[in-house]
């Protein structure tokens, strides 16, 4: 099975031209001000504008209110939301658009049970888990904490770079893998041959 690849945290057109390029079979545009990958309704709607066809834009949202999120998607044609706080599954679901639902790994975590609650979901996102921080750590965590049993699409992430996205997907055999800073010279910079490079490693698990 082919592994599918969504770069997120894109900033920039010639970025977005880069990845799609590179095969990525989705974009992730953060709409979350805290970040330093975030990007404003203008510059979205830019940088969407760039997206080849037959290639997702995600939208990111992390505990936004409905009136933001709703006026994102006035402007920008996003295909697929991603929340990335603490959001209901009835929250989710009200946009009337496919959503995925990240997970922070916590130790405590009870996967099975988050699948059933999410259960309207296109897939679950699981991430690394860090106190005060929602997502993009760049740190990974213990793939072996992923239930064999699974049964949602894995969307798998944290800290994911060229040199352990194959032994990722060895391991866990995710339906995608997502990377941000695993393929960025600094934060909110895309490098574009880590991003080939990332590609390149992926394509050799087929």
């Amino acid at each position: 099975m082919r592994t599918r690849v969504k770069i997120c945290g894109l900033r920039h057109a010639d970025d977005v031209v880069a990845a799609a390029n590179a095969g990525a079979d989705a974009l992730g545009f953060v709409f979350y001000p805290p970040s330093p990958r975030a990007v404003d309704i203008a510059q979205a709607a830019l940088l969407v504008a760039q997206v080849p066809s037959f290639i997702t834009s995600v939208g990111l949202f992390v505990n936004a209110s409905v009136a933001d999120i709703e006026q994102v998607l006035q402007q920008v044609p996003l295909t697929l939301l991603q929340f990335h706080g603490d959001e209901s599954p009835a929250f989710c679901q009200q946009f009337g658009m496919p959503w995925i639902k990240a997970v922070r790994m916590r130790s405590d975590i009870n996967l099975l049970q988050v699948q059933d609650d999410y259960c309207q979901a296109r897939g679950l996102l699981l991430d690394t888990y860090q106190k005060g921080t929602p997502g993009g750590t760049g740190a990974s965590f213990d793939w072996h904490a992923i239930p064999t049993d699974l049964r949602h699409e894995i969307i798998l992430a944290g800290g994911l770079d060229a040199s352990n996205i194959r032994a990722a997907i060895t391991q866990v055999r995710p339906w995608a893998v997502d990377t941000s800073g695993g393929v960025e010279s600094s934060k909110g910079i895309k490098d574009h041959a880590r991003i080939k490079a990332f590609m390149a490693e992926v394509r050799a698990t087929y």
